[in-house]
């Protein structure tokens, strides 16, 4: 079998890789200095699940920047291009998809499409109408970031976007991927397109809700005094609440929870959505919140102790720490932000890289998630993460 996957984004390369271990793929993007970088058997990220599969596995796999470079004996094209929220429109931005859907019809005019990349609710039926066409498809991904190779392998579900034979295809495609478990056999799920578009967008804002929700409550813990760990294992004891994803942080970020959020909320249009309505602004005001704890320490050095959206992150996308930093500048406070991680820059910021050095001219060292390396300056560190993860 031949698969073409259009996007190496962090959920196309482990869908590329994933499938050359099986199959044979072309991975197509239109950043060169990537391709390059691949095809010398350089990541683009430092995820050290995606190396060590790249580099521990036997893969068929070929890397494009051009896309006519890719041949017309494709059985499926997997497109995982990313779908930005923008603001002027109000809804994700999908020109790409609608422009590489054109061209691959114009090499096949009977090729099957696989959406993976996040779309509005309708939007599949949309494309078949605009190209005329019933081989577009939407498979939601379900991914967490830097464990996009386990979550392929044990999936807590697939979700297919048709519900004819050609979906049941699909859906045994991504489970000859997994490990096959009954588990997982039992999880897939056949449904309408719009059914499947809405289940992902419902699932990333409900996950959206849960920081919200969990980050309330710690900031309710640190104005009276509590102990935000205590109060939350007390909470999460109770099974239907679960004691995972509510570790407290800065509020959430990254490539989807932010923009999915909004795009649900745009699709409420004629529907009162409170709970919907007010995540984002739930999220708003968690770092206000933590701007005001920073301030009220009176530092004039604030150290950022690394960027990333989560624990153990190279992804800094919509990080909360971005926002807390320009509002620190906003008042005067001299930043310096030690990153290992990340090659960037931001305007009025210093980077140290020597680690001893920024601990040492930090007056408050700030870190959206704790780890062992700050256990040495605890009492300069603020920090609302609880444990070591996320």
């Amino acid at each position: 079998m031949n698969i073409a996957v259009i996007g190496l984004g962090h959920v196309g390369l482990a869908y590329a890789l994933l499938f050359a271990s099986k199959y044979k793929v072309v991975a197509y993007d239109i950043d060169s200095v990537k391709i390059n970088n691949l095809k010398k058997g350089i990541l683009p990220s430092k995820n050290e699940e995606l190396m060590k599969f790249f580099c521990e596995n036997n893969l068929n796999i070929t890397f494009f920047d051009t896309f006519s470079e890719i041949k017309n004996n494709i059985d499926y094209y997997i497109i995982a291009l990313p779908t930005d929220y923008d603001e002027k429109i109000g809804s994700f931005n999908t020109y790409e998809i609608e422009q590489t859907v054109s061209k691959i019809l114009r090499v096949k005019p009977n090729g099957k499409i696989i959406l993976k990349s996040t779309v509005p609710i309708g939007f599949s039926n949309k494309l078949k109408r605009l190209f005329d066409t019933k081989n577009i498809i939407f498979v939601p991904e379900f991914l967490r970031e830097g464990c996009s190779i386990y979550d392929n392998l044990y999936p807590s579900r697939i979700v297919v976007g048709d519900e004819t034979v050609e979906g049941r295809k699909i859906a045994e495609l991504f489970l000859s991927i997994s490990t096959h478990s009954t588990a997982n056999i039992k999880n897939v799920m056949l449904v309408s397109p719009t059914e499947a578009e809405a289940i992902k967008l419902f699932s990333n804002t409900f996950l959206a809700l849960r920081v919200a929700f969990f980050n309330e409550l710690d900031s309710f813990a640190e104005r009276r005094s509590l102990n935000a760990e205590v109060v939350i294992k007390g909470v999460c004891l109770d099974p239907r609440i679960g004691n995972f994803y509510n570790n407290p942080s800065f509020g959430f970020g990254g490539y989807c929870l932010p923009k999915d959020t909004k795009q649900l909320k745009k699709e409420f249009i004629e529907i009162n959505a409170p709970v919907i309505e007010a995540i984002d602004i739930s999220n708003t005001n968690r770092k206000q919140f933590i701007v005001k704890q920073i301030l009220e320490r009176k530092p004039k050095i604030v150290g950022i102790y690394k960027l990333g959206m989560k624990y153990n992150s190279d992804n800094y996308k919509e990080s909360a720490i971005l926002s807390i930093i320009n509002e620190l500048l906003i008042v005067g406070i001299k930043i310096l932000v030690y990153e290992p991680n990340l090659n960037v820059s931001i305007d009025n910021v210093i980077f140290e890289k020597n680690f001893e050095l920024f601990t040492k001219q930090s007056d408050l060292i700030v870190a959206n998630r704790w780890d062992r390396g700050l256990e040495a300056y605890k009492d300069k560190v603020y920090t609302r993460g609880i444990w070591i993860r996320d």
